[in-house]
């Protein structure tokens, strides 16, 4: 079978990699490999798929489905692998194999076609936090993962740049600035995080009926993860005349839900929100940046 990447996957990393990729070109040859070696029946590759791997839907030897997914470097696979092994399947997909070979994992199939996002509004909020929730816990004692602190500053030195470059955007980095040097002051906790959750990363499975994928994890405190999901159906909140009101209202409600205190999600939401929205600019996502850095405004 020849694994074409889809277009989607193809335009991300030409975003984050303008340059080129060498990943790109050998990435059928790495597919064809894994699946020999793994004995894997190919049933098709997941499309539009994700925005910084290939996923391919497949069959063990012994016709279990399974899911095979292929990611460079810079994507943390091995960070990922190393997350969900320490979840062991409580709130998250599986790892269905020990092998560490670099940038390969073999998941849990779960119902790709079927994210959180398919269910209205209330009802996706309330089953994505849950999920959500599940997956914070105490890191692994001699842990590797990034932290909220380093990740974060390396976007706020990109950040700055774009300030720099675009005074349109400048007083809302300097407000997203401030409260991250506020919030990092004084961290209530360090939990593992999934570090990218939003209700497309919630499946439905088999064994649960929610499942979170895709994490990119990062120690730190819960807020930060949940920030991500404040903005969820963005697109959805600018275009309501009640999107300022109904998005204090969803910080309001997620925070207590989940225990978490209200003015530091609130943080947590401007400063990643102007955060996409400032990279989004620098790789031409005009239409993103807008929605985007508008939502910030509101906060």
């Amino acid at each position: 079978m020849a694994f074409e990447p889809p277009r989607r996957l193809v335009r991300a990393l030409g975003e984050t990699a303008p340059d080129g990729d060498d990943w790109l070109a050998k990435l059928p040859e790495v597919a064809e490999r894994a699946v020999a070696q793994r004995e894997l029946t190919v049933e098709r590759v997941q499309v539009p798929g994700g925005r910084s791997s290939l996923v391919v839907l497949v069959r063990t030897a012994e016709g279990a489905p399974a899911v095979l997914k292929l990611a460079p470097r810079r994507a943390r696979p091995e960070s990922e692998r190393a997350a969900l092994v320490h979840w062991g399947g409580l709130g998250a997909v599986q790892v269905r194999e020990d092998s560490a070979e670099e940038g390969v994992l073999l998941l849990e199939r779960l119902h790709p076609d079927v994210s959180v996002r398919s269910l209205p509004e209330a009802k996706a909020l309330l089953e994505a936090a849950g999920t959500l929730r599940r997956l914070w816990v105490e890191p692994p004692a001699a842990h590797v993962f990034e932290t909220v602190a380093e990740r974060t500053g390396r976007q706020a030195e990109a950040m700055r740049a774009g300030a720099v470059a675009d005074a349109e955007v400048a007083p809302l980095v300097d407000a997203a600035l401030a409260a991250r040097a506020e919030l990092l002051a004084e961290p209530p906790e360090r939990l593992l995080l999934h570090g990218t959750f939003r209700q497309s990363k919630v499946l439905a499975g088999d064994r649960m009926p929610w499942l979170a994928v895709g994490p990119d994890p990062v120690v730190g405190e819960s807020a930060f993860d949940l920030a991500r999901l404040v903005r969820d159906r963005v697109e959805d909140l600018i275009a309501q005349p009640s999107g300022a009101s109904t998005t204090r209202r969803r910080i309001k409600r997620l925070a207590e839900s989940l225990e978490v205190d209200q003015e530091r999600l609130r943080g947590w939401t401007l400063f990643r929100a102007v955060e996409s929205g400032v990279r989004a600019r620098r790789v031409g996502r005009e239409q993103d940046a807008e929605l985007l850095l508008e939502f910030a405004g509101w906060l």
